[in-house]
């Protein structure tokens, strides 16, 4: 049997989270234990498979880690880092340039600084052409550190978005940043909403699984500071 962390609220139905190797089970206040254990047995498989990959994303992110002569990603594409004397730091269209003999993680919070940077030029200028074709006002747009979502619209149609979407290839940033101008007319998912969607980019769909993808692959490098 699985071992896992029960947790009851006044939910109507049990789920299973896997989450830094371990296991949370939560279900309704009411529900008897066997059936839990039941319904946990049933999704063995699952959950040692979901174990095996968050034990494996665990030790790709202790190992991540940014060196000179290495690589970074950006708008999809990989780009050498390298050293350059004197302290200024940024990218020249061909490399990400920065001072010399920082550790691994001042190479790290330097990179994402660049990444705030170009983010903001980038997605702005995105936000620009696409508002246009969709008739959409945004009241802003902002970079946040956000990890779990790419972007946002808040109720005052001021738009957020992650600088990690920065790593996307284009395709990718110009699906985020149309799902969010959509919002500014609905704030749902709605038909509506994926109908606006659609009528920009009629291959959204495509352009989603790409965009799991570079989740994924965000789950097995550490970006935290």
């Amino acid at each position: 049997m699985i071992e896992y962390t029960l947790v009851r609220s006044r939910r109507r139905t049990i789920a299973i989270h896997v989450k830094n190797s371990g296991v949370e089970v939560r279900a309704p206040i009411k529900m008897p234990k066997r059936e839990i254990d039941k319904f946990v047995a049933s999704k063995e498989n699952w959950i040692n498979n979901r174990l095996a990959q968050s034990i494996s994303n665990a030790e790709q992110r202790e190992a991540f880690k940014l060196e000179y002569g290495g690589t970074v990603v950006f708008r999809g594409k990989e780009y050498p880092l390298i050293a350059k004397d004197g302290n200024r730091t940024g990218f020249d269209g061909e490399r990400f340039y920065l001072p010399p003999d920082l550790t691994p993680e001042q190479v790290k919070h330097v990179i994402v600084q660049i990444y705030r940077r170009l983010a903001k030029i980038y997605l702005t200028e995105r936000v620009a052409y696409y508002a246009d074709l969709i008739k959409a006002s945004p009241s802003a747009v902002k970079i946040n550190g956000a990890k779990t979502r790419w972007g946002s619209c808040s109720s005052m149609k001021s738009l957020n978005f992650s600088w990690r979407l920065i790593m996307a290839d284009e395709a990718v940033i110009d699906y985020v940043v149309v799902h969010e101008l959509a919002h500014i007319a609905e704030m749902n998912h709605s038909e509506r909403f994926w109908a606006i969607v659609a009528g920009v980019l009629p291959d959204y769909e495509e352009r989603q699984i790409k965009l799991r993808a570079l989740q994924k692959r965000l789950n097995a490098e550490n970006w935290e500071e």
